[in-house]
């Protein structure tokens, strides 16, 4: 008889997810994690009052009802809605396109006139696009591609717009309205208290261990339960014996600043080439300001956001999801497959771009096929 019914390896959103429902059912479960916190990506850290998103901004937003309300069994969200802006060189825009930006950018007013300057823009593209580039033209014409995409998108991913594949950007949302909702999704917000308090209720009451390295001792941890939930890397899994996945990664200046507004916003995007950050990050609006208690906190604290190509020993972020990486992932998937005893889930666990709502329903789904038999 082995120990734990089930080991799960990472205390991120897939993860936690798959323990408290392992638990409900009567199952042993151990969660373990090489970071010294749990929460994974989304860890909330307090400082000086504000919830800071230690490992970049998360919202919350999912048109799922079965997903809202499973969170909301472990803690109230806030009305947050994201309202990014974009600085071009000191010009503000709204974000994402909207009629406030068609405004600012040509002086149009009217829905008919913004939308006649956009398909007069697009026709410089006339085949099939052929790269990012031809795609975002396509989409939203040369002025706001050059201004709002390109720099942006070029930080984002390390690579020239003409470089990168056409179907990264399938869809740039394009409203001919004054709606400066990003997600658009029908529930959106922020967990009261932070995302760390959301992950620590659903832990409540299963055995954690932090600072713990699975890959490092992962003979005896197999040893201790009947199956795996594995989180981390595919790749690192197998010990890169097909050759590396490769991944984004980010990296965060944190400031504390001795004043209560620095931006004015959450979010505002830097979306010119010379500026070397992609945006940054002012924590205490995702909270509308107000510490636990609702009390205005005084000082303020910024994150200015460095996206760079991952390399062993950072953390990765978001995998590259182009062809070659794709194919190479299908391989670790076959042998993946092969591997009896152990699940393979999140983002890093199955290379997927997700967000949170779809992490917590890819754990959902594998805890009714794996918990219900």
């Amino acid at each position: 008889m082995k120990k734990y019914d089930y080991l799960v390896v990472g205390a991120g959103l897939y993860g936690s997810v798959f323990a408290r429902e392992a638990t409900n059912k009567g199952k042993k479960v151990l969660v373990i994690d090489k970071r010294p916190n749990i929460a994974g990506n989304v860890y909330t850290e307090k400082i000086e009052g504000i919830h800071v998103h230690k490992y970049g901004a998360h919202i919350f937003h999912t048109n799922d009802k079965k997903v809202w309300n499973y969170v909301n069994q472990f803690i109230e969200f806030n009305r947050f809605t994201n309202s990014p802006v974009a600085n071009y060189k000191g010009e503000l825009y709204s974000m994402p396109f909207n009629m406030y930006t068609f405004n600012k950018m040509w002086g149009v007013v009217t829905p008919e006139e913004a939308a006649a300057k956009i398909e007069e823009q697009k026709k410089e593209i006339t085949g099939e696009p052929q790269n990012l580039e031809e795609q975002a033209i396509s989409l939203v014409g040369r002025d706001i591609y050059e201004k709002l995409v390109k720099g942006y998108t070029e930080k984002q991913w390390g690579r020239d717009c003409k470089e990168l594949p056409a179907f990264i950007i399938k869809r740039l949302p394009v409203r001919l309205t004054f709606d400066n909702n990003y997600f658009n999704a029908l529930f959106q917000g922020i967990p009261i208290g932070g995302y760390t308090k959301l992950v620590a209720n659903m832990l409540d009451g299963i055995e954690v261990r932090v600072n713990t390295d699975y890959l490092e001792n992962k003979e005896a941890f197999d040893e201790m339960a009947e199956k795996v939930v594995y989180t981390g890397a595919i790749d690192a899994y197998f010990d890169y014996q097909l050759g590396n996945l490769e991944y984004r990664s980010v990296r965060f200046e944190n400031e504390l600043l001795d004043q209560p507004n620095f931006q004015g916003n959450a979010a505002v995007n830097y979306t010119d080439r010379e500026t070397p950050w992609t945006r940054i990050i002012e924590h205490k609006w995702f909270e509308f300001g107000k510490d636990d208690e609702g009390k205005d906190i005084p000082k303020t604290m910024i994150s200015k956001e460095y996206s760079s190509e991952w390399k062993p020993g950072d953390e990765p972020y978001y995998p590259v999801n182009d062809e070659k990486n794709g194919s190479l992932y299908a391989k670790y998937k076959e042998l993946a497959d092969q591997e009896d005893n152990v699940i393979f889930g999140g983002r890093l666990g199955e290379y997927k771009y997700y967000d949170m709502d779809q992490v917590i329903a890819s754990a959902l789904n594998m805890c009714e096929k794996e918990l219900s038999r």
